[in-house]
């Protein structure tokens, strides 16, 4: 059977509600087994290359590794695929905006090869935006394949990135949450079912792959009490600042790597030699650093929680602990820059996690240290870190309250856990209204929200309501020549152009009523005398929220859009858009 008939047998005995959610099912199978593919490749690469390091010492060996996986990543990127896989997150954000939810095919497989090598071999990023990109692509290519709706891709794009979550960490929950919190895709009778297909699909074939280990362990020594409140919101502020640190301090970095966009070398040199330096004098920063975080995590003493200064030059000195821990929240934003800027391919999913765990730590051991308030055991606050500056990151409490509890099974600390979640969400909106993944977007006005008007514009594409079957006129041309053009025109407006397509004009036939009947004056005006300039002009690239301000501002009917070198492409007239909003806003409510 060939995929026609495959896809007309589908439409005649099965609805598209069921076919979704069977859909659901292989996508959580396939971004269940993606996961699990690349973690192992990951774990393999860094056994092979680091496991006969000697943790007592430092090792040269640092030095090198990292450079080397940047520079295979880079020539993997160039040679095999030819894109641009970074940003996965965002690419997938991008894509739902603007590009109906319709990812590349190579997005299947190519994160999970370029990740595993950057990762591998010492970058200090995470697998998890990799995976999500990969689930999410190939649920948009199984649409695609089967040629559904725009809408229902976009759901089934949902259902990936779920899938690619609950599958990483066994959390359900947290992929269903992820994606209403970060992809902002509604929460309807007709998405809750098949993104829980998808997330619990995922989970359970994780478990089939790996058992019932968790990624991290915890065991709650010390229960909560209600008088370590305050220590509780302030640590939930001190994440949204040091989140607010991340962000900005990535973002800078991200400037400065792209001034090198022509100068791959330079870029790989200056990532490499940063990146390497880094882990060299702090070896956590090595890879995802997981088995740092199960170290504070996990510990129960002093000598438990020295072992993070393993294979550094501060092995052995228990005393620079908290220097140590200090410099890793410091670097750890500079590491992860450097390896996607260099040339890697990871995430900032994973780094949110790592440095929201020494973070807490880092603040717990300073309350303790001052006696600042009712003892705060540090493997608590690093657990509760860890929600609080992925909450501040991603701009998604709940999917940093539920992450941290399913992950390690601590329902015990929810209460803390969802204080320290909110009061470092509200901190950073004070300074930053955007995720980390969101907020590139944001400035082009490509972002999706949950606000539905501005959802449904910036789905919604200035280059799909433009007319462009135009009559223009010569500004030379006499009035009874322009009647005549009128005549061909089903539009009251008619451009100006010169020879070159420049707008030099428009002519509005509303204007003219008092003149345009009266044949004793065709021989007495010109076009060049009766045109008027028009209100404003739109660019083919603008977002669709300006174009409805600039109809509103101006009073305008219709509006002359223009390409890069000020050539007239066609008009758009406020009626078309709002014809078009009123069917988008009836299509995503029809559920």
């Amino acid at each position: 059977m060939t995929i026609d008939q495959i896809i007309e047998w589908r439409v005649k005995k099965v609805s598209d509600k069921q076919f979704t959610l069977v859909l659901a099912f292989f996508v959580g199978m396939l971004a269940a087994i993606a996961a699990f593919i690349l973690h192992s490749a990951i774990h393999f690469i860094q056994h092979l290359l680091t496991s006969e390091f000697n943790m007592k010492s430092f090792n040269w060996l640092y030095l090198v590794f990292p450079i080397v996986g940047i520079w295979l990543t880079a020539l993997f990127v160039k040679y095999v695929v030819r894109d641009n896989i970074s940003h996965g997150i965002t690419r997938i954000l991008y894509a739902i905006s603007t590009k109906q939810s319709r990812l590349k095919k190579h997005n299947c497989w190519s994160s999970v090869f370029a990740s595993a090598i950057t990762i591998g071999f010492g970058g200090s990023v995470g697998a998890e935006a990799p995976i999500v990109l990969t689930g999410s692509s190939i649920a948009s290519n199984l649409g695609q394949l089967f040629r559904l709706n725009n809408k229902t891709l976009m759901l089934l794009v949902g259902c990936g990135a779920a899938a690619a979550i609950a599958g990483i960490f066994k959390a359900p929950i947290a992929g269903l949450v992820f994606t209403i919190e970060v992809l902002m895709i509604d929460l309807t009778m007709a998405s809750i079912s098949p993104i829980l297909i998808a997330s619990v699909t995922a989970t359970c074939f994780t478990y089939i792959f790996i058992g019932n280990d968790q990624l991290f362990t915890f065991t709650l020594d010390s229960p909560w009490v209600v008088e370590r409140v305050p220590s509780n919101i302030l640590l939930g502020v001190f994440c949204g600042l040091v989140a607010l640190y991340f962000i900005r301090s990535m973002t800078a970095c991200e400037y400065i790597f792209g001034k090198l966009k022509n100068h791959t070398y330079a870029k790989l040199a200056l990532g490499g030699i940063i990146l390497s330096t880094l882990i060299f004098l702090f070896p956590s920063l090595y890879g995802e650093g997981y088995k740092d975080i199960n170290i504070l995590l996990d510990g129960r003493t002093q000598a438990d929680w020295d072992k993070v200064m393993n294979g550094s030059l501060f092995y052995g000195h228990e005393k620079w602990l908290i220097v140590y821990i200090g410099m890793i929240v410091l670097t750890k934003s500079f590491a992860t820059a450097s390896t996607n800027g260099g040339g890697g391919c990871g995430g900032t999913f994973a780094p949110s996690l790592f440095i929201g765990a020494f973070s807490g730590f880092f603040f717990a051991r300073i309350w303790n240290m001052y006696d600042l308030g009712v003892y705060f055991p540090e493997k608590n606050a690093a657990l509760l870190g860890m929600a609080g500056v992925m909450s501040g990151v991603m701009h998604a409490p709940l999917t940093g309250i539920f992450l941290i509890a399913e992950l390690t099974a601590g329902y015990d600390l929810f209460m803390p856990l969802m204080i320290t979640a909110v009061s470092s969400y509200l901190t950073i909106l004070i300074f930053e209204p955007h995720s980390i993944y969101g907020m590139r977007l944001a400035r082009e006005g490509k972002l999706i929200t949950h606000h539905t008007d501005r959802a449904v514009l910036t789905l919604m594409s200035l280059d799909s309501v433009i007319e462009r079957d135009y009559v223009s006129v010569d500004k030379d041309m006499e009035l009874g020549q322009l009647v005549h053009s009128l005549s061909k025109s089903g539009s009251s407006l008619l451009p100006v152009l010169d020879r070159a397509g420049n707008l030099l004009g428009e002519i509005d036939m509303n204007k003219l009523r008092h003149i345009v009947f009266r044949t004793e004056l065709y021989h007495h005006f010109r076009v060049s005398q009766l045109m008027s300039d028009p209100p404003t002009q739109l660019r083919l690239g603008d977002p669709m929220e300006d174009v409805v301000k600039a109809f509103d501002q101006y009073h305008a009917h219709q509006l002359p859009v223009m390409d890069d070198h000020n050539h007239l492409i066609g008009y758009v007239s406020r009626s078309h858009v709002y014809a078009q909003y009123r069917k988008m806003v009836a299509d995503l409510s029809n559920d």
